[in-house]
């Protein structure tokens, strides 16, 4: 090789280092092809990667059709001598795609094995533009696949204005081998950077939810109405199915979600909540999807969107009639092919979610009257689960009652009086508009108003009630419905066994916290003179 080209050749081993220290794909790619066409005799450098399926190519050749790997063009660079303004950095165009054994390039993808044109002029017949060849002064072509432990990742291609060499050859499958160790490393990094972005998302995302994650805590019911909804968990949560569940405000549906998230195959992975009501008009692009810093006024850093930090696993959209109608175009196309962009960014990311809809709306109505796609509608409604209100499951309401006050307990690490049977009809005589929500408010405000060994609930239908003063009242040991007629001597006998419960509870402990006079809400002396008067005595042990 003529001494001249000592330069050149510093410059590629300056390049194989700098290589090894880019840790992003797509500026390791630009780097190369950039550094190759800054050579004097190189008039075209470009690198195509295999990807997996949904990439015809542009000019719609049959050889493309069904093919499952493609050849996309990842970088290029170079220089033109007729059009001083031709961009040959840019991807598109009818050699952006290649399928993999069609013409020179998808040939060496496919074979593995490197293809070396000395003299283009003397083997034009593979050109696929041989006028463009010949306006270029193009000389020479070398074209090598990029190997990484036996795999083909893509090709390394350059055109030169000058016949290749030997030694150039030589330097180009040093330059490809270094290359293809690189690409392996970045994706690598990348994939780590990506983990590392995903665990801090679901962190952020999930730190907000650990409040109301329990919110009603597990699902809760014994009655025919619940008992459908988990039979209908049952057969949709090892599908991938989109599910959408229908029902009024607080019942349950996010704990629906949940179970079904909790029985399928995406378990390990995050269940990541939208809550599409809470949302403003203009963030909801980039709640979604995410985006880049300054694509927006406040967007001082890159930020991934929900479908990315729920990637491998679910992602619940709660009240989803809520999304604007604009956005639900892009919304459908995720949910159909998997791809989307972040605000302000063209590069389209892939991502597999499983969508889990929730809404207290009439969706089909709204899609038939225009307010919601019905093609969305439809994607959505795969499945529907609708959760019955409380008012038609009341049979569960002493359940649910116990549940809560169970949870109390253990929150605040402190013991509690047991609902009583009166308490149960009082709950189960109320309609419950705000369903469980409701219940569980209610059952937490008589936690925090008791007085003695009686709850009392703060019902709103009290108002209505004839004869109700405003007043919170001390729920009485009687039906709520009608009032059982005892004579007086059963009466007192009722009397006598409730104060000997009252002590046993209490291991006949009369004065202070949690003594017996305490749980039945007397003065200690007047529990003293009613005993005397009953004669009721600790036996001895």
């Amino acid at each position: 090789m003529n001494s001249d080209y000592t330069p050149e050749y510093e410059s590629l081993k300056a390049l194989l280092l700098e290589m090894a220290s880019e840790h992003a794909v797509a500026p390791l790619l630009k780097l190369i092809v950039r550094q190759l066409a800054q050579r004097p005799h190189v008039a075209l450098a470009r690198i195509w990667l295999i990807r997996k399926g949904g990439c015809p190519c542009p000019n719609k050749e049959q050889i493309c059709d069904g093919n499952e790997k493609c050849l996309h063009l990842m970088a290029s660079q170079g220089n033109s001598l007729v059009d001083r303004d031709a961009d040959w950095s840019r991807l598109d165009g009818d050699f952006s795609r290649f399928p993999l054994g069609h013409r020179k390039v998808g040939w060496i993808a496919a074979n593995g094995k490197a293809v070396e044109v000395q003299d283009v002029k003397k083997e034009s017949g593979w050109l696929a533009r041989p006028d463009w060849a010949r306006e270029e002064e193009i000389l020479g072509f070398g074209g090598q696949p990029l190997i990484h432990k036996n795999e083909v990742l893509g090709v390394l291609a350059v055109f030169t204005r000058i016949q290749l060499t030997h030694e150039e050859l030589v330097w180009m499958r040093m330059i490809a081998n270094h290359a293809a160790a690189s690409i392996v490393n970045a994706q690598a990094f990348e994939k780590i950077q990506r983990l590392q972005e995903q665990l801090a998302l679901e962190c952020s995302y999930l730190h907000d939810e650990v409040k109301e994650a329990r919110a009603f805590g597990d699902i809760v019911g014994e009655s025919d109405a619940m008992k459908n909804v988990m039979k209908q968990v049952d057969l949709v949560a090892p599908t991938d199915a989109s599910v959408l569940i229908l029902g009024e405000s607080g019942t349950g549906k996010e704990l629906v979600a949940r179970e079904i998230h909790k029985r399928s195959l995406r378990s390990k992975y995050p269940l990541i909540k939208v809550n599409c009501a809470s949302i403003s008009r203009e963030l909801y692009e980039s709640e979604f999807f995410g985006h880049v810093k300054g694509a927006f006024s406040g967007a001082i850093k890159d930020r991934a969107g929900r479908f990315e930090a729920a990637n491998d696993g679910t992602l619940f959209l709660d009240e989803v009639g809520e999304i604007p109608l604009d956005l639900q175009s892009k919304l459908l196309r995720v949910l159909q092919e998997g791809q989307y962009e972040r605000v302000g960014e063209e590069v389209t990311r892939q991502v597999d979610v499983r969508i889990i809809a929730a809404t207290n709306q009439n969706l089909k109505k709204a899609a038939e009257r225009g307010r919601f796609r019905q093609d969305l509608y439809y994607r959505l409604n795969v499945f529907p689960i609708e959760v019955p209100p409380l008012k038609v499951r009341k049979v569960d309401i002493p359940l649910l009652a116990e549940h809560f006050l169970g949870l109390i307990k253990k929150r605040s690490n402190r013991k509690l009086p047991r609902l009583s049977a009166p308490n149960f009809r009082q709950l189960q005589n109320y309609d419950w508009p705000g369903n469980v929500r409701e219940l569980q408010n209610v059952i937490e405000r008589a936690v925090i108003l008791i007085q003695g060994n009686s709850y009392h609930f703060e019902l709103k239908d009290e108002e209505r009630i004839p004869g109700y003063s405003g007043k919170r009242t001390i729920v009485p040991d009687t039906s709520s419905d009608e009032y059982e007629v005892l004579p007086e001597s059963e009466m007192k006998q009722r009397e006598r066994q409730n104060i000997i419960a009252a002590l046993e509870k209490s291991d006949w402990k009369i004065y202070g916290n949690s003594g017996a006079a305490d749980l039945l809400g007397l003065k200690p002396t007047t529990l003293s003179a009613r005993m005397k008067k009953m004669n009721i005595k600790k036996s001895p042990t």
